[in-house]
């Protein structure tokens, strides 16, 4: 009996050392050399303390922050509860939750007349997007501009200029990193 079963207790013991110790041990080795950012989860800092991740989606509700998609994710941007809301387009609670998220815009951008943009009133599929399309950066111009106290033209410049294009030109859509947008406001424009 002992015959059979040592091979098979051999190569368990052999292959989790190897996959389970050795293999990870030399992948994270090797990410932690070549991408390091990437690797330790794209942190971003400010004056030495990490204030977000440039993947995961946060809340900003000030007037002078541009605002995220809406998050199903737990209680907002919650990494731990990341899930779509299997919602379907027929259901009375999403229609709910978007007209709700309407009104909210409507109320907090007053000045914004056009059909507000998809992605300012749904979520997004793991609930913690971090992007916003440029029109929904653009929707939210205005308030941001009047609460900064700034001309709403440079902040589309400053929209524009953060504006990541398609992957490889054709991947995607054009996005605009709401954290990194956030912070340029704050490194070029002072609160009120």
């Amino acid at each position: 009996m002992w015959r059979q079963l040592l091979p098979g207790l051999r190569m368990t013991l052999v292959m989790t050392v190897l996959t389970g110790l050795i293999y990870p041990s030399i992948v994270t080795g090797l990410c932690q050399m070549l991408f390091p950012n990437q690797a330790n989860g794209s942190l971003e800092s400010k004056d030495g303390r990490v204030i977000g991740s440039s993947l995961i989606g946060q809340n900003f509700t000030k007037p002078e922050y541009f605002q995220p998609r809406p998050s199903a994710a737990g209680n907002g941007y919650d990494a731990t509860a990341s899930t779509g809301s299997n919602l379907g387009p027929t259901s009375q609670k999403l229609a709910d939750r978007v007209k709700a998220s309407v009104e909210k815009f409507r109320k907090e951008n007053p000045s914004f007349t056009g059909p507000i943009p998809a992605d300012l009133v749904t979520a997004s599929g793991s609930g913690l997007d971090p992007h916003l399309s440029p029109e929904s950066a653009d929707a939210q111009v205005d308030r941001v501009a009047k609460a900064r106290g700034a001309d709403p033209q440079d902040i589309r410049a400053l929209v524009a200029q953060l504006t990541e294009p398609r992957d490889l030109g054709f991947l995607g859509e054009p996005r605009i990193n709401v954290l990194r947008l956030n912070e340029a406001l704050d490194a070029r424009y002072a609160r009120k």
